[in-house]
């Protein structure tokens, strides 16, 4: 697999963060692939994905998708002690509060994670192609 193919996206605004939720849409992600490292404000969130941007559709590869300076996280309708669960992701999408914003990770079944930061930096980053 060529370097090359492997997206690096930095999203610090709106645009930037729907091209990211325009890459993830219909993206792969195991309970025990989300993880908030709450000491350096970060959210990860470790997914399988399309390659939708380029003409690869058929191509799956392992992302990770970064926030940073996260101050609080909430989930709805995960069982986080359900390691194994497979979620899918069908959107990000951000409301902006009065000092901050919130992100939201919109899964299927109802289930979604609320993440409030100070500013959107967001970042996704393509780790490898998956082999079938």
């Amino acid at each position: 697999m060529d370097k090359k193919y492997l997206a690096k996206i930095i999203a610090s605004d709106n645009e930037g963060l729907q091209m990211i939720s325009a890459c993830s849409a219909g993206a792969k992600v195991k309970v025990s692939d989300i993880k908030y490292l709450a000491s350096n404000k970060v959210f990860l969130l470790s997914i399988e994905r399309a390659k939708i941007e380029t003409d690869q559709e058929d191509k799956k590869i392992n992302s990770i998708c970064r926030f940073d300076f996260v101050d609080k996280v909430k989930s709805k309708n995960i069982d986080q002690k359900n390691e194994d669960l497979v979620l899918e992701l069908i959107a990000i999408d951000y409301l902006k509060n009065k000092v901050d914003y919130e992100i939201n990770l919109i899964f299927n079944d109802n289930a979604h994670i609320a993440l409030t930061t100070e500013t959107i930096e967001v970042r996704l980053e393509d780790q490898n192609e998956i082999k079938d």
